[in-house]
């Protein structure tokens, strides 16, 4: 496996997501168009118009399928889910460990998708991708963007399109009267933990590994305190920057400890961080999205250059399911 990109098509094994000083920089994504539930975009938000491509051991990605899930849009968003194994020619198509190959197109690999919205498309083939299967074509590849999209503009096709459809839970986790905590939560947390285990794991100089892990640590202390003092990261409600979160933290014990070399503590070591993972966990529509299998079968097995050997550990054994007691 190597991690790569297509240029003007076709696909190289090229990564070049590091700079002069080691440090680790994400390329950003590139489909930005927006569905609206009135299709004032250009894309209206229509049962069985859109496919969501995703990786269940990929964060960024888990956040959309999650949110899919927590909205009831399962039967409105089709789905494929990519085998957690890299290959080489990046994401691929399979049906192990319970992965859904493409239904569309009979696609190999996510490449094939990319260049079918776009024939000389150039830069990095990541997931989770948004498709319109009307205009046949990537509406939006970027997570952030998506599970806004999925919270707000489906409402009228959605199972749960807010509290008021499930009177006991919160289904609107983008709340027009919260949403700059919302956004200012995101933004606080995406640097140094969501991004920051990423530029621990593929620093190049040990300046660059120090940096990274240190801002880690010292934003995840600063969450841990918080989060003492109220449940979910802007107060009562859960939100979008708590599904944020969320997937960065369901894979620190199982992956990120070791394989990216945060070990300074692991997740079980903060008690309110670790509860609060248990606590969104436990919420209905979520433990199903969550793949430990998956997890570790992306980074152990699909990352040769941190783990030439390819060994999946056995471990370790995590209790997602315990009382969390959050709710004191």
């Amino acid at each position: 496996m190597a991690l790569g990109k297509l240029i003007d098509g076709k696909w190289t094994t090229e990564w070049t997501e590091r700079d002069d000083s080691g440090q680790f920089k994400r390329m950003p994504t590139l489909f930005h168009d927006w569905i609206t539930a009135d299709g004032s975009s250009g894309f209206k938000a229509e049962p069985g118009r859109y496919h969501l491509y995703v990786s269940l051991g990929c964060p960024w990605a888990h956040r959309t399928v999650l949110l899919r899930s927590l909205k009831g849009l399962q039967d409105v968003i089709s789905l494929s889910i990519v085998d957690p194994v890299i290959s080489d020619q990046g994401w691929k198509f399979s049906e192990r460990w319970g992965s859904i190959p493409d239904s569309l197109y009979g696609a190999d690999y996510l490449w094939q998708i990319y260049t079918r919205a776009k024939a000389d498309y150039s830069g990095r083939v990541t997931v989770p991708v948004l498709w319109d299967k009307e205009a046949q074509t990537i509406v939006n590849n970027e997570s952030r963007q998506i599970i806004q999209m999925l919270n707000s503009e489906f409402n009228e096709f959605a199972a749960f399109p807010d509290s008021r459809s499930d009177p006991f839970r919160n289904r609107d986790f983008y709340p027009e009267a919260l949403r700059s905590a919302i956004d200012a939560a995101m933004d606080a947390i995406y640097q140094p933990i969501n991004n920051g285990v990423y530029r621990s794991g593929f620093a190049a100089s040990q300046a660059a590994y120090n940096g990274a892990v240190t801002e880690l640590f010292e934003a995840l202390n600063h969450w841990e305190e918080v989060l003492g003092q109220q449940r979910y990261l802007v107060g009562d409600p859960i939100t979008l920057a708590d599904w944020c979160l969320f997937t960065t933290l369901f894979r620190f014990d199982l992956a990120y400890h070791g394989l990216f070399k945060t070990n300074l503590k692991r997740l079980v070591d903060f008690p309110n961080l670790w509860a609060y993972c248990r606590d969104l966990y436990q919420q209905p529509g979520v433990a199903e999205w969550c793949s430990t299998e998956h997890v570790k079968q992306l980074y152990y097995a699909g990352l040769p250059e941190l783990n030439p050997s390819g060994i999946v550990p056995t471990g370790p054994e995590i209790d997602y399911g315990l009382a969390h007691g959050r709710d004191r």
